[in-house]
């Protein structure tokens, strides 16, 4: 399924089309993986829209990718034809501690072809191995979702007991809450999502209380993760910060808009006694492999919609109106 031009979802409810390409070889140090699923991210909506718009076109899109190993080019030493591997946004980098912050930082099914398709290459180095905890489905939305959520976490910095905040309630925040309950478990976690439904998944997976984007938390919170593509919620957040406090954005982009929402912002009532906003740039293998090994440890369970590969525009559309909960995944 290919992006060829950048517009709007609005203008073009159809942005993706069904090709028939030719198949990838593995370079050196590469792999050649035959995909079974894939996971959507708003990314690919930040992608289609131009927000975050591919280098060249038509690419295409996806980079939470479960697949199985079928061919190897020269120079790999790691993995076998049959291994079961994962891709996520990283498909490779400088191989730094930083690498996500790296100039060399190049993105799956942005700056390479994805995850929507039958086949794709990566370099061994960024190929994940998976977890038998997960199936193939379930093992996909860890990621990206999944990743991205758990390097948000760690860089709210905090101690067991101190409240944490989510805003958005989709497809990271459901797994970000499940990490937290398992790392922080004397933490209380509050929700703050538009979706009456959504609240009720919050409560229902643990979350000690769900309001409304604008509602007030009953404490205020030591720290808040943002996983939303509007700024209202950021200055909806900050409001519930207790000093001292940080607002991570779980985003690469934000859309537009409702960006006028920012001249609301009132030093006194938003920032003031040091609260800090601080933003998460893609992800490293570490976070990765990191996530997946904490997920089989708690064991997670990321709740899932499937969708054929042939359906990714209808896929797109249901996440870009937040149809269904938790992740969407298509199935090759």
């Amino acid at each position: 399924m290919c992006l060829s031009k950048i517009a709007s979802l609005r203008d073009d409810p159809e942005p993706l089309s069904w090709r028939e390409l030719p198949d990838p070889e593995p370079g050196t140090g590469q792999v050649l993986l035959r995909v079974v699923v894939c996971a959507l991210c708003h990314t690919e909506l930040d992608e289609i829209e131009g927000r975050t718009p591919p280098p060249r076109l038509p690419i295409v899109p996806g980079h939470q990718v479960v697949g199985r190993v079928v061919a190897t080019g020269s120079g790999t030493a790691q993995l076998l034809v049959g291994d079961r591997v994962g891709v996520g946004w990283i498909w490779r980098s400088s191989g730094t501690e930083d690498e996500n912050l790296s100039d060399q930082f190049v993105a799956t099914g942005r700056d390479v072809d994805g995850g929507y398709a039958e086949l794709m290459t990566v370099p061994e180095d960024y190929a994940c191995p998976l977890p038998s905890t997960f199936g193939d489905v379930e093992a996909a939305p860890l990621l990206c979702a999944g990743a991205v959520g758990y390097r948000a976490l760690r860089l709210c910095s905090l101690r067991d007991g101190e409240p944490l905040g989510l805003t958005g309630f989709g497809a990271s925040a459901h797994l970000v809450l499940q990490m937290a309950r398992h790392r922080l478990p004397h933490s209380p976690i509050h929700v703050f999502a538009r979706d009456p439904g959504q609240r009720d998944f919050a409560r229902a997976l643990g979350a000690c209380w769900a309001g409304d984007t604008a509602d007030r938390s009953p404490e205020p919170l030591a720290a808040i993760i943002d996983t939303t593509p509007a700024w209202r919620p950021v200055l909806e957040a900050l409001r519930n910060l207790r000093p001292g406090g940080r607002l991570v954005i779980n985003a690469i982009s934000k859309e537009g808009a409702d960006q006028r929402e920012l001249l609301r912002l009132r030093y006194q009532e938003h920032l003031w006694m040091e609260r800090e906003i601080k933003t998460v740039a893609n992800v490293t293998r570490a976070d990765v492999r990191e996530c997946l090994a904490l997920a089989a440890a708690i064991p997670m369970r990321p709740t899932v919609t499937t969708y054929p590969l042939r359906e990714a525009n209808r896929a797109l559309r249901d996440l870009a109106h937040g149809q269904a909960r938790g992740a969407r995944v298509l199935v090759v």
